[in-house]
């Protein structure tokens, strides 16, 4: 039923082939692939000699072919198995032995029928026979003209079709003939690149002299596909079937070039990895002769060596050893070898043994951290503690160890390091503070942000089964500094992530434990390394993202938002002197009055620390350094009056917003702490006609919400006692709002806040202006202690507030406020919400009225202008 090609000329052969038949068909098809087959000397089975082409019949028996095409002009095996192709093979043997050969669409099809069928097939004379011992016929078969599939005359036992003969345009002239040769060429480059192509086939091509016959020829010998196939024998123009095949076969050339030269490469490559070796293998053996070590062993001899000097601990040494010897016995092209190699590079270049001596002056340090920074009081003196301890603990070793009651054991594994945790709002100078440290105790200074950090080991390193793995970043840090007792700054402890590829802050518990780091083993060293005497240095904007047991292992110290005085001096010894230099000033040829640098922090800057100040400077530096290239001035002095000259417009108006906002009654002025310092916050409240609703926007928080619904259900309890009208919340609704929406407010210290500015709106009478709260409200009227007293009071001073109303359970952290802002605020310490709203409310609404009347028409006229 079908047929296929045998392994004949390099094509696909079937199973069970025999050895006679192959031979006899090679021998057979080699002069006849692109000659005309003739006459068979001695052949019983082939045709008689004829001069011409036999009859071809109007309607032919169909033999359909699996994966391959059979062209006019050429001789092909095929192997039939099939019950139907076999019956029709044996009906054709009779007579002229004319069939037609079409190929199927699919070659997977086991019985394809006329509709699997191409339209365009081969007339083909069957030249010899031959029944294999399996039960197959193996055909040889000649290819006489195309044909066109017609009607399908019969589909049983086996298919017959009517045919219509489609002869090829017989072309000729230039093109034909350099297409000719080009294709020749390339076939040429092909059997260069091919050694299992026959010389006789080549020989044959290039005497061929019918250009139809040598396409038929080659197409039947190269690698093609199928649909490929059946397109050169469809198409009628010789020259197209030219230019066809010469696609196909100068892209079979270059995928023949590519793959030799892939092995070229790899079988150069080959030969130079052997060369090499027998190269090395000829220096080993001169050097014995010649009484030398190799370079192998030089590099061990080094690594041993290095082994023995930087005084590793026993473990770390025995283990150095061990990898060591491992090394010795491996050959230096292996993988292995490089890693080994890696590692005790790692190990013997790390600070074991090597200190930077503390210089231990007092007074030193003192006048380094005075110098450095502003301020920081409590910062400074846990420092100067430190290194008091330390000096005097140095001095007094040896009377220690000479007591009984102290032994040798226990002196040795004293703690040697601090961990301190700097907590403040950004720009306070957190990151700076531990430079300072490090220059004043004349350690080396090491700094690793933590800020986004995911993966722990970024802090423990990886182990040594992944490719490329490192230790992580601490005992990298360790070796660039080349000591063991260094200032290591870890800055933004508080933005540790965690993932899926472990916790950070979870490894860092071992680093920050006196306890436990004096045997840290980082995963990729896999030896105990003592960081006990590393001063560990941690800021963070606020504690609350910090893991509880990290935080424990931490001493906190909090650095607080400057003051105004603070900033002033802070500008006029640190920053200015700054940007003069960094601008490329002379000192005489700017300078900043008091009043200049106070307009800059009142009304262009509003922040907890000196960033934005100093970027004001900068700017103001760089309009003067203009000037000054321009020649238009030589020296400037900055005055109050000349800062909006270089600056433009002030950019905050705290006093006259404040005033203006809570003129109106239902407003209230609170004072809230944030990350980056405290703020003022207003609480307004409205009324509309409606029925006991009480709405609640500004992006509140559980804790807040909470905190407002307590703050209305005390005021409708105690409605009496503020003289309010009974039947307010029965006909009106409440909207309590809090600006600034886009940012999330949470907490309960705006309690009492919410209750003033509810009693404000429901009684008319505005709160007072200068007058700013804090306190956690309860049901019963209580007023509860809140925190951040420090940051929220400096707020208020900022906004210009002149009192200050706080629990009174928070009196004691006053202590905490400058004398002189504590000297400039009035505070009203109260128990209960009652007292609150006393001390907050004008007393005299009308008066209050006129006021508000005053400050509106003021900011109409300053909008004007």
């Amino acid at each position: 039923m079908t047929a296929s090609k045998w392994h004949i000329l390099g094509h696909r052969a079937d199973d069970n082939d025999e050895n006679a038949w192959l031979e006899l068909s090679q021998h057979e098809l080699m002069p006849t692939v692109i000659q005309k087959v003739g006459d068979q000397p001695g052949d019983k089975t082939a045709p008689p000699p004829e001069e011409r082409l036999p009859a071809i019949p109007d309607e032919l028996a169909i033999l359909p072919l699996r994966g391959v095409v059979v062209f006019p002009l050429t001789v092909v095996p095929l192997t039939v198995g099939q019950p139907r192709s076999m019956r029709l093979v044996d009906d054709a043997s009779v007579g002229q032995r004319i069939i037609g050969l079409v190929t199927s669409r699919d070659a997977e099809l086991e019985t394809p029928g006329p509709h699997d069928l191409y339209n365009t097939g081969t007339v083909a004379q069957v030249l010899r026979l031959f029944r294999a011992p399996d039960g197959t016929i193996r055909l040889l078969v000649q290819g006489l003209a195309r044909f066109a599939v017609g009607e399908f005359t019969q589909t049983e036992p086996y298919l017959k079709s009517r045919i219509t003969p489609a002869p090829e345009l017989a072309e000729s002239g230039l093109e034909v003939e350099a297409l000719v040769r080009s294709v020749l060429d390339q076939f040429q480059r092909m059997a260069e690149l091919v050694p299992s192509i026959p010389g006789e086939l080549l020989a044959s091509a290039l005497n061929v002299e019918d250009p139809r016959q040598l396409v038929y020829a080659l197409a039947t010998y190269i690698r093609i596909t199928v649909p490929d196939a059946q397109k050169v024998l469809e198409l009628d123009s010789v020259t197209e079937k030219l230019k066809f095949l010469l696609g196909i076969i100068s892209k079979e050339v270059e995928v023949l070039e590519l793959g030799r030269k892939i092995q070229q490469d790899a079988q150069g490559e080959m030969e130079k990895v052997q060369r090499d070796y027998y190269l090395r293998e000829q220096m080993k053996a001169i050097q014995r002769e010649l009484g030398e070590a190799d370079e192998q062993s030089v590099e061990a001899e080094e690594f041993r060596k290095k082994v023995e000097s930087v005084g590793l601990p026993e473990e770390a040494a025995k283990e150095a050893k061990r990898e060591l010897e491992r090394m010795a016995k491996l050959p230096a092209s292996s993988a292995e070898y490089g890693v080994i190699r890696t590692y005790l590079d790692w190990l013997t270049s790390l600070p074991w043994n090597k200190f930077t001596p503390d210089n231990l002056d007092v007074a030193h340090a003192r006048g380094v951290l005075e110098e450095d920074h502003y301020g920081l009081k409590d910062i400074k003196e846990r420092i100067l503690e430190f290194l008091a301890v330390r000096k005097l603990r140095l001095e007094r070793k040896e009377e220690r160890e000479k007591m009984e009651s102290a032994p040798h054991d226990f002196i040795r594994r004293e703690r040697e390091g601090v961990i301190l945790c700097f907590v403040g709002p950004p720009g306070v100078g957190k990151t700076s503070l531990g430079q300072s440290i490090a220059r004043a105790m004349g350690r080396k200074f090491i700094r690793m942000s933590l800020g986004g950090v995911r993966d722990e080991a970024e802090i423990r390193g990886h182990r040594r089964t992944y490719i490329g793995a490192l230790p992580g970043r601490i005992m990298q840090a360790l070796r660039r500094a080349e000591s063991r007792n260094p200032v290591f700054m870890l800055d933004e402890v508080d933005k540790l992530g965690a993932d899926y590829r472990g916790d950070p802050s979870s490894a860092l518990l071992e680093v920050l434990d006196p306890e436990q780091n004096r045997e840290f083993r980082d995963h990729y060293l896999d030896v105990p390394f003592d960081l006990s005497q590393v001063m560990f240095v941690t800021t963070a904007n606020w504690l609350d993202t910090i893991p509880g047991p990290l935080r424990d292992r931490m001493e906190i110290l909090e650095l607080s938002s400057y003051t105004e005085s603070e900033k002033l001096a802070i500008a006029m010894g640190y920053l200015i002197p700054r940007q003069t230099r960094e601008n490329g000033l002379r000192p005489q040829e700017v300078t900043f009055t008091e009043n200049a640098v106070r307009t800059l922090i009142r009304n262009y800057t509003r922040e907890a620390g000196v960033r934005s100040l100093e970027r004001e400077i900068g700017r103001v530096c760089r309009k003067v350094v203009t000037r000054v290239a321009e020649g238009t001035a030589k020296e400037l002095k900055i005055d109050s009056g000349d800062v909006p000259e270089y600056l433009g417009k002030k950019k905050f108006y705290y006093t006259e917003e404040v005033e203006e906002r809570t003129s109106t009654p239902g407003v209230a002025t609170a004072l809230a702490w944030t990350p980056v310092g405290g703020d003022v916050m207003f609480i307004e409240a409205t009324q509309m006609p409606g029925g006991r609703g009480f709405q609640l926007t500004g992006q509140l928080g559980d804790v807040m919400q909470e905190s407002a619904r307590a703050a209305l259900s005390y005021v409708r309890s105690k409605a009496d006692d503020f003289g309010l009208p009974n039947t307010f919340f029965e006909k009106h609704d409440i909207h309590l709002h809090i600006p600034a929406g886009s940012q999330p407010k949470d907490g309960p210290s705006a309690g009492v806040t919410m209750a003033t500015a509810l009693v404000s709106l429901i009684s008319g009478k505005p709160v007072r202006g200068d007058v700013g709260m804090t306190g956690e409200i309860t049901l019963r009227g209580q007023v509860l202690p809140i925190g951040g007293v420090k940051e929220k009071v400096l707020a208020a001073h900022r906004a210009g507030l002149k009192t200050v109303i706080l629990p009174r359970r928070n009196e004691k952290d006053l202590d905490d406020v400058p004398e002189e802002i504590r000297k400039q605020i009035k505070f009203v310490f109260a128990d209960r919400v009652d007292e609150v709203v006393s001390a907050a409310l004008a007393q005299d609404g009308k008066r209050a009225s006129k006021k508000d009347a005053k400050l509106r028409k003021a900011s109409v006229s300053q909008k004007k202008r």
